[in-house]
């Protein structure tokens, strides 16, 4: 049997700038379709400006202005109240972005507590995942430090870690390892696959880099606007 999508992008268009002079506006996207099965592992790259960043955010509701269908978890995001979109974020997705964007003023398991912490769990009904997940991400020593205290590639793993807390059955990777050294970067894609692997978990991660490419199961192109094999 095929496996299911995760997502599915159906002829999306997108453009920034709006009025009635042509120059003024900037098409990114221009009838964009991509489809990634559970499970999977994809990595999307093009040239720079080519609107990969932005068709990330769009599959993960962040920016909601575009025309087209996207389908994520089997809901069509585009026909949802927010209120059930932001639902479908905290408890299906997990976002992974070059800047760790982790509180400065909490721990590292504070850090990754915080999202379910938010979503009502109990801190005691989560201690068996979050040993796991901080044996799975190295960070088992480091639990009580505070992120001043850890390198780029440790603050990276912290904010995988937060994204995997959740349990979400897909993860979206902005340049994940855009701000890290080779060693650390070619070290967060070994932690992705074995996440990937291990766990079930589809990741869709935009990257500029051939060989973090390379650990997807697949690469996709953004090339005009359009996604090409």
């Amino acid at each position: 049997m095929e496996k299911e999508n995760i997502i599915e992008v159906r002829d999306v268009h997108k453009e920034f700038g709006k009025g009635k002079n042509e120059d003024a506006i900037t098409k990114v996207l221009e009838g964009a379709s991509l489809e990634v099965k559970k499970g999977e592992f994809v990595s999307l790259m093009g040239p720079s400006g080519s609107g990969k960043s932005t068709l990330l955010y769009l599959i993960g509701g962040l920016d909601r202005a575009y025309q087209g269908d996207i389908v994520v978890c089997g809901e069509n995001i585009n026909k949802m109240k927010e209120k059930a979109l932001s639902k479908i974020r905290l408890d299906h997705i997990g976002f992974i972005f070059q800047f760790y964007n982790l509180v400065q003023n909490l721990n590292v398991e504070d850090n990754i507590l915080l999202p379910s912490l938010v979503a009502g769990k109990s801190r005691a009904s989560l201690k068996k995942n979050l040993d796991e997940i901080l044996e799975i991400t190295g960070l088992t020593e480091k639990r009580k430090q505070m992120p001043a205290k850890l390198s780029g590639g440790q603050q990276q793993r912290v904010a995988i870690a937060r994204a995997v807390m959740g349990n979400p059955e897909l993860i979206l990777a902005d340049e994940a390892t855009g701000n890290l050294d080779k060693k650390s970067g070619e070290e967060i894609m070994k932690l992705f696959s074995r996440i990937n692997k291990e766990k079930g978990i589809s990741i869709l991660q935009v990257t500029h880099s051939e060989k973090c490419a390379g650990y997807g199961d697949r690469i996709v192109y953004l090339e005009n606007g359009k996604v090409v094999e």
